[in-house]
């Protein structure tokens, strides 16, 4: 009978230290759990912070729609240098911020400062391009370029997009 109680007292003591190494690990396992989602949390409303930002920033009311050159032939230009003999006969289409005061008129027509400054820096643009810079699938960066430039001369915002209808290089 007194070995049974001296089995049960040591059965007793060892029960709880066997209990707190796995209370440890649980509570280990539950802080690194909540560790590990408010990291995630964190980085995921910073990443849809950045992009909710960016579309909201692409919103515009809508353009109105300049062709620039002739009605019929758009801009005609020699490009790749004097040496190069090459023409290039575009449609080039500008999507243009109506707000913007300084560059229309209220009847949506191109102010002659705005039309030159426009007409000059985009021939300037096609006449400096290198043959190469005209390959189809570099066409965005030379919208893109055009769209730049555009917005420095005429002010931010004054283009919100660059459109090319038609494109002939010979």
């Amino acid at each position: 009978m007194a070995d049974e109680e001296k089995d049960t007292e040591e059965v007793a003591e060892e029960e709880p230290k066997k209990k707190s190494p796995i209370i440890l690990v649980v509570v280990l396992v539950l802080i690194g759990l909540v560790l590990a989602g408010g990291i995630s949390f964190f980085i995921t409303t910073k990443m849809m912070a950045d992009t909710a930002t960016e579309q909201v920033n692409e919103h515009h009311d809508p353009g109105k729609f300049i062709k620039l050159g002739d009605a019929k032939d758009g801009i005609m230009v020699n490009v790749g240098g004097q040496k190069a003999g090459k023409f290039l006969k575009a449609g080039i289409v500008l999507e243009m911020n109506p707000g913007k005061k300084a560059n229309m008129t209220e009847e949506g027509a191109l102010l002659p400062e705005a039309e030159t400054k426009i007409l000059d820096t985009t021939m300037q643009i096609l006449r400096s391009a290198k043959l190469d810079e005209f390959d189809a699938t570099r066409q965005d960066e030379l919208k893109k370029k055009i769209k730049d430039e555009l917005n420095n001369k005429l002010g931010p915002g004054s283009v919100y997009d660059v459109y090319i209808t038609s494109f002939l290089l010979q």
